[in-house]
C-alpha cells in the first residue's frame, strides 16, 4: 500500500538523520531533549485544527508525526522497540476496544461505547500493565499527570461520569456553580490567601464540569474567549494610540466605551467582557 511505502520512507530518513554520517543536531537529540517540542507541535496542531486552512493542518501534522518517528528510532536504536512495534500494538488494541465493531458486541450509542471502553481498559490493566494490588488500582490511572490543569480536570471528570459519578442535571452544576462562588466570597473575608486560592480552584474545576456536561471542550472554549478578549483589547489600545495617548493614562470609563465598541464591530451574541467602569482600580 502507498500508506505503507511512504511511512517506511519516514522510517529510513529518520535513520539516515540519526545515523553516523547524518545531522549532528538529530544525533544529539534525548528523549529528555524532545519533549519541549513534543508538546509545542501537538499544541501547533491544535491551532492549525483552528485554522480554515487544511494545507496548514496536513504540515502540523507531519510535524507531529515526525515526533512519534523520532522517537520510535531513538527506541529501536536502545534495542526497545521499533515503530512497527507501535503501529502493530495500536492496531490490536484499537480492535479490541472495538469489540461492536470487530466483534459481536451490541453497543448502540456513543455512551455505551464509552462505558465498554473503560471496562475493556480497567480487564487489560489487570493482566498486563499494573504489578500493583487490586485496591490501589483507580479508575483514573492512566491519566498524564503533566497534562494543563484544565485538560486534567476534564478526563478525571469524564472518566468518573463514565460510571455513574456525575451530576443529573446542568441546572445541579450550576447550583454548585453558585455554591462555590460564595465560598469563594466567604474565603475572601478571612484574607487567608491560601484558602483563596483552593477556592478559586473549586470554582474553576466547576466550570470545567460545566462544559464537559454540555458536550463543551473545556480549552477549546477558554482559548476563544482568549481570543475574542486579546482582540478586543488591541481594539482599546489601538484606538487610544491613534490619539497619541498612551494606554497608561486613558481612563478605566474610556477604555470601557472602546471595548463596548470592539463588540459592537463583531456583531451580536459575544459576551467576553472588558472591567467594569463603576469598580475602579488604583494602580
Amino acid at each position: 500500500m502507498k500508506e505503507q511505502a511512504d511511512i517506511q520512507k519516514l522510517v529510513e530518513l529518520v535513520e539516515r538523520l540519526r545515523g553516523e554520517d547524518g545531522c549532528p543536531w538529530d544525533r544529539a537529540q534525548t528523549r529528555e531533549s524532545l519533549k519541549p517540542m513534543l508538546i509545542e507541535e501537538a499544541y501547533e496542531v491544535l491551532d492549525a485544527l483552528d485554522s480554515p486552512n487544511p494545507a496548514a493542518l496536513k504540515e502540523e501534522l507531519g510535524d507531529l508525526l515526525f515526533q512519534v518517528v523520532f522517537h520510535a528510532q531513538i527506541a529501536q536504536e536502545k534495542g526497545e522497540f521499533r515503530l512497527s512495534d507501535v503501529i502493530e500494538r495500536l492496531h490490536e488494541k484499537m480492535v479490541r476496544r472495538h469489540p461492536h465493531v470487530f466483534g459481536n458486541a451490541d453497543l448502540r450509542t456513543a455512551e455505551d461505547v464509552l462505558k465498554n471502553w473503560e471496562d475493556i481498559k480497567a480487564a487489560e490493566k489487570g493482566v498486563d500493565s499494573s504489578s500493583r494490588p487490586d485496591s490501589e488500582k483507580s479508575l483514573l490511572d492512566g491519566i498524564p499527570s503533566k497534562l494543563p490543569a484544565l485538560h486534567q480536570a476534564h478526563q478525571m471528570t469524564a472518566k468518573a461520569a463514565r460510571v455513574g459519578f456525575d451530576w443529573a442535571r446542568i441546572e445541579d452544576i450550576l447550583e454548585k456553580f453558585r455554591e462555590e462562588t460564595a465560598e469563594l466570597l466567604e474565603a475572601r473575608t478571612t484574607k487567608n490567601a491560601e484558602k483563596v486560592a483552593e477556592e478559586v480552584g473549586d470554582l474553576l474545576f466547576v466550570g470545567v464540569n460545566v462544559a464537559r456536561f454540555l458536550g463543551i471542550d473545556p480549552e477549546t472554549a477558554l482559548k476563544r474567549s482568549n481570543s475574542k478578549f486579546n482582540r478586543r483589547f488591541r481594539y482599546v489600545e489601538g484606538a487610544i494610540k491613534s490619539q497619541g495617548r498612551e494606554l497608561k493614562n486613558a481612563t478605566l470609563s474610556e477604555m470601557e466605551a472602546l471595548w463596548e465598541e470592539a463588540k459592537k464591530s463583531e456583531g451580536p451574541k459575544s459576551k467576553v467582557r472588558g472591567p467594569k467602569s463603576k469598580t475602579p482600580k488604583t494602580h
